[in-house]
């Protein structure tokens, strides 16, 4: 029993085992369709139009912007097509090893961030607290799950959002709908909802310089493992979900000392620093395009906007624009499914993006709401063994649990986020495969956006407190922390070990 409790805690060291070299990390085309039509799934994927970072221009799309001014696009697109990579292929070709080891069962995606990102908001504190929380949910999930947690953040490019409809309508008044500080701004006036491309310029220089801020912290000591004590957010320093991390940490420092005593050397880059990805979703393809770069080692394209991509169900047709652009570039992909997905769907879509089916390449990404995925989802997993498609299940426990309250909010109950996660832990249990992730929109700031939590509860009459997103309502730091220690047990569950803090999902 105590070699097995040393080998627990030795595991947790996994969390910050990674090298470090991450993060070390027009014309549009006018086939486009009405954004408040209901999305149909195309008959083919089109094999007959060769790939190149332009090619998808040649096919309808869905959910582009209405730019005034074309000659200003194509000289914003050839500024950017002039500018550095983001991210470069080697940290992608990095992050889709780890990927591919979780898909085998060998380790957990943790993906959280902004529902999108605001020009307004950007500051070092915001990056830092948010990058933060997210070690502090990786270190709980890696402890607990006995694990390695690859970390992924929805930012640094997570500034375009999809909508149901092109024009918002205050009373008589009527304006484009605000889709992201990339194409437009949020507040409602004419001027500020024009698609204005010089927006593309914006959102890539905030994002070289987020980019920097997590590089410094990721390498320059802030995410070493032994100052796990100095990393507790102030609004969990005294409340008992902080206790319960601090009474884990407790056990990590012991694990240290006793490694520091037989020699082992702790101020390695084992120990003080960590890889971090960042994802956004492939919704601009322009801005895409114009960051996309042919890697001078294997000849591959790769979108050095970000790590990694994801397509939702608004833009992810077989024979539209976007599936097509990623379906080419190297990056690994995310595909959003909910209940409207059939499995029939679901292979198109994986053959399409992963024909020679490489491991770490795809991560299905599921968003359907407690009940309807216990009864959506094993159809899909099932459909997916048949044909022995290698792909990493990742739990979206947020987007699928939206509510407006009587006072006009949009908010998410804590409770029902909890449920989808139980029901999506429930069935890979069933099915024998492996609940490879889970996807949050979440902040490092205490703001009052979603309700619930046992840990300092949000109340309806709390949201206008701190109600801050421009988009749709996030996870508090609080929250997402709870959140962690629920999943690390269902987690230890899974392998059948015993759960350490009695409060299992």
């Amino acid at each position: 029993m105590k070699m097995q409790h040393l080998t627990t805690l030795l595991l947790s060291v996994f969390l910050f085992s990674n090298s470090g070299d991450a993060v070390s990390c027009r014309r549009l085309t006018r086939m486009s369709v009405s954004q408040s039509q209901q999305q149909s799934v195309s008959p083919a994927f089109p094999t007959n139009i060769k790939w190149t970072p332009d090619s998808w221009r040649q096919l309808p799309i869905k959910q582009p912007p209405n730019y005034p001014d074309e000659t200003k696009v194509k000289e914003v697109e050839a500024k950017l097509s002039k500018a550095a990579p983001l991210v470069f292929a080697g940290e992608v070709r990095t992050l889709q090893e780890e990927l591919a080891k979780a898909s085998s069962g060998q380790g957990f995606l943790l993906m959280g961030g902004d529902c999108a990102e605001a020009f307004s908001e950007f500051s070092v504190n915001h990056v830092r607290d948010t990058f933060r929380v997210i070690l502090q949910m990786a270190l709980v999930l890696t402890f607990g799950g006995s694990m390695p947690v690859i970390k992924i953040g929805r930012m640094a490019g997570q500034f375009a959002k999809p909508r149901t409809e092109p024009d918002e309508v205050r009373g008589s008044v009527a304006l484009p709908s605000y889709r992201g500080d990339i194409i437009n701004g949020e507040e409602f006036s004419p001027e500020s909802r024009v698609h204005n491309p010089q927006r593309m310029l914006d959102a890539y220089h905030q994002s070289s310089q987020t980019l920097n801020i997590l590089r410094a912290f990721a390498m320059g000591g802030y995410a070493d493992i032994s100052r796990l004590h100095a990393w507790n957010l102030d609004f969990v320093e005294n409340l008992p979900a902080g206790s319960r991390y601090r009474e884990m940490s407790s056990k990590v420092d012991e694990s240290l000392r006793f490694m520091k005593a037989i020699g082992v050397d702790t101020r390695s880059p084992t120990f003080t620093q960590c890889n971090f990805y960042t994802a956004h979703e492939c919704l601009l393809l322009p801005y895409e395009q114009a960051l996309t770069r042919q890697d001078s080692i294997t000849n591959r394209w790769y979108d050095c906007s970000a790590h990694m991509l994801w397509v939702g169900e608004r833009t992810r047709q077989l024979d539209h624009a976007h599936l097509h652009f990623v379906a080419g570039v190297g990056n690994p992909v995310g595909i959003k499914v909910s209940d409207k997905a059939s499995p029939e769907e679901l292979l198109q879509l994986l053959s399409a993006v992963n024909p020679d089916n490489i491991p770490g390449r795809v991560v299905v990404i599921v968003r359907m709401g407690a009940e309807k995925l216990r009864q959506n989802l094993p159809k899909l997993i099932r459909a997916v063994q048949r044909e022995g498609r290698s792909v990493l299940w990742c739990s979206d426990p947020v987007h699928g649990n939206t509510i407006k309250t009587d006072n006009g909010y949009k908010t998410r109950p804590f409770e029902r986020i909890r449920d989808e996660l139980r029901a999506f832990f429930d069935v890979h249990a069933e099915m024998g495969t492996h609940p490879g992730g889970v996807h949050l929109e979440m902040t490092g700031e205490n703001v009052t956006e979603c309700i619930g939590g046992n840990v300092d509860e949000v109340l309806v009459e709390d949201l206008s407190r701190s109600y801050q997103t421009t988009c749709d309502p996030r996870l508090n730091g609080n929250q997402a922390l709870e959140l962690a220690f629920l999943i690390a047990e269902r987690m230890r569950l899974a392998q059948g070990l015993q759960p350490l803090f009695n409060c299992p999902i």
